[in-house]
C-alpha cells in the first residue's frame, strides 16, 4: 500500500529568468511554457498515480496562494500553504514536514520544485518508487542526474558506496553535496564519473527529516514545533506569520544535506531540466528544418536557429533572423542573442532600479 506517501511541491519562486512572460504575480510555475498546462499543473499530474492530489501539499507565497488554488482545484485548498515571508528552502522543508507529520505520522514525503521539466512520466514514477524504498529504510534520498555535459550552473552530489538497487535503478550512499562549480571543476566532475547533478528532488519520512533537522538545525524545528498543534485550526495562519518572520534564511543543502550521514542517491533515467532560461526552453521545443522554435502567433521568414515566443495578443513577424530569442507579451518585448538568456535577470534588476514596477 502507498497511502502513506505525500508530495510537497515548492512553488514560491519568482522565475525572473523567464521575464517578460514570468512576472511577480504570475511567475514561471504558474504559466504555460511548454504548451497544454502550467508548470505546476504538470508537476501535480506527473505525481499520479503514486501520489493522488488529496495527498499533495503546495508551499507557496501569500501573493501566489489564490492563483495556485485556482489552478489546482484537485488539491485541497488547505493544502496550499502560504509562507508569510520567504525564508529559503530549509524553513520550507521543515514547515512541510511538520504539517505532513501531523496529518500522517511517519509518512513518506516527496519534496520537489514546481517548475522542472521531467520526461517521461513513467520513468519519473519508477525513480520515485526507488526513493520511497530508501526512505522507508530511514534514508534521506535524493535523485542524481548523470551529467550530459560539464555544467557549472548546477550543484552536484558525489556518489559513494553502492547500495542494493531499488526498482532496477542504481543507488549509492552520498559522500558529499557540492555547490555550483567553476567550468574547470565541472569538466573534472564530468570526467570522474562519480558525480551527479543535484536535481533538488528529495524523498524521506517526515519523522526522520524532522529528527535530522533537530540534530543539525535545532533552532528551526524548535521554532516551528507549535505549528503542529495549530495545523487545521483557525489560528494556523496567524501563528505561522508570528513564527516565520524571525527565522533565519538558510537552504536545505546547508542546513541539513551537507551534514547528515544517512543520505542515498538514486541515479535516475528520466530526462530532467530545471528550465532555468530561454535558451534551455529552446532545447526542448520542436524546431523546423532551419532550427526555428515558435510558440504563439509567429511568422518566421528565412530565419534560422532562433526562438520566437508570442505570449501576448501581438504577432511576431521576423525576417532573416539567425541565432536570436524574441519574446513578446502585451506590454513588453525581449530581444537577445541566443546564449545570453542568463542575462535576463540583469534586465529585471535594471527595471527594478528604474522603478518600472508595472513591468515586473
Amino acid at each position: 500500500m502507498n497511502d502513506d506517501i505525500y508530495a510537497v511541491i515548492m512553488a514560491g519562486g519568482s522565475g525572473t529568468r523567464f521575464w517578460p512572460l514570468s512576472r511577480a504575480a504570475s511567475p514561471k510555475q504558474l504559466i504555460d511554457i511548454m504548451g497544454g498546462a502550467t508548470m505546476i499543473q504538470a508537476t501535480v499530474a506527473r505525481l499520479q498515480p503514486l501520489v493522488p492530489p488529496d495527498r499533495v501539499l503546495v508551499i507557496t507565497t501569500a501573493a501566489l496562494a489564490e492563483e495556485t488554488r485556482r489552478q489546482l482545484p484537485m488539491v485541497r485548498p488547505e493544502h496550499v500553504v502560504a509562507e508569510p515571508v520567504g525564508r529559503d528552502t530549509a524553513a520550507c522543508v521543515a514547515l512541510a514536514a511538520v504539517i505532513v507529520e501531523r496529518i500522517r505520522p511517519g509518512a513518506v514525503m516527496i519534496l520537489l520544485p514546481a517548475d522542472h521539466l521531467i520526461q517521461p512520466a513513467d520513468a519519473f514514477q519508477r525513480a520515485l518508487r526507488s526513493g520511497v524504498a530508501l526512505a522507508r529504510q530511514g534514508m534521506l534520498a535524493t535523485y542524481g542526474i548523470a551529467p550530459r555535459y560539464a555544467a557549472s550552473g548546477y550543484g552536484y552530489v558525489k556518489l559513494g558506496a553502492a547500495l542494493a538497487p531499488a526498482e532496477g535503478l542504481a543507488c549509492n550512499r552520498v559522500e558529499c553535496f557540492v555547490e555550483k562549480p567553476d567550468a574547470a571543476t565541472a569538466e573534472r566532475y564530468l570526467a570522474d564519473g562519480s558525480y551527479r547533478w543535484n536535481s533538488g528532488i528529495f524523498t524521506w519520512r517526515s519523522d526522520v527529516v524532522l529528527a535530522e533537522l533537530a540534530k543539525h538545525c535545532g533552532w528551526l524545528t524548535e521554532a516551528l514545533a507549535p505549528l503542529a498543534r495549530a495545523w487545521d485550526t483557525p489560528g494556523f495562519a496567524a501563528d505561522l506569520a508570528r513564527i516565520y518572520g524571525p527565522l533565519r534564511k538558510i537552504s536545505i543543502d546547508y542546513a541539513l544535506m551537507e551534514k547528515a550521514q544517512h543520505i542515498a542517491a538514486v541515479t535516475v533515467d528520466f530526462g530532467w531540466d530545471d528550465l532555468g532560461s530561454w535558451d534551455a526552453l529552446y532545447d526542448h521545443l520542436d524546431h523546423d528544418a532551419h532550427g526555428v522554435a515558435a510558440r504563439g502567433d509567429v511568422q518566421a521568414i528565412e530565419c534560422a536557429d532562433s526562438l520566437f515566443f508570442a505570449g501576448g495578443k501581438q504577432a511576431i513577424v521576423a525576417i532573416g533572423t539567425t541565432g536570436m530569442i524574441v519574446v513578446s507579451t502585451d506590454d513588453a518585448l525581449l530581444i537577445l542573442p541566443k546564449g545570453r538568456s542568463q542575462d535576463v535577470k540583469r534586465a529585471v534588476e535594471a527595471l527594478k532600479a528604474r522603478e518600472r514596477t508595472k513591468l515586473l
